[in-house]
């Protein structure tokens, strides 16, 4: 698979309930963070997609929190960003619902 995978944090990477501050993120979610661990040792490209870093001021601490945790859960540091562009090919998040392509129409409902 060429492209990367955005994986959001908050509720699907891990556990989140309510906001708690920038440097505060929630348990591991063990499903998620061993998915994320295979598509790595697959070699895959794999970034947290979080709107934790959509605010200028509270970037550098949010980033250096993220990594952090990331370090102790993941073994390893990844990309962070709020920022979808054309290389992203899947998308994990909590709040997503996926759409037939170019229908409007959605895949599932709850």
């Amino acid at each position: 698979m060429s492209g990367w995978i955005g994986v959001d944090l908050d509720g699907t990477l891990a556990h989140y309930d309510h906001w708690r501050g920038v440097d505060t993120i929630g348990t591991p979610i063990a499903p998620m963070v061993e998915r994320v661990r295979a598509w790595r040792r697959l070699g895959l490209d794999v970034r947290i997609f979080t709107a934790r870093v959509c605010h200028e001021e509270e970037r550098e601490a949010v980033v250096t929190a993220i990594d952090a945790w990331c370090l102790v859960h993941l073994g390893e540091t990844l990309p962070v960003t709020n920022v979808k562009d054309f290389g992203m090919v899947e998308l994990w998040d909590d709040r997503c619902v996926q759409v037939v392509p170019n229908t409007g129409e959605p895949v599932a409902t709850l």
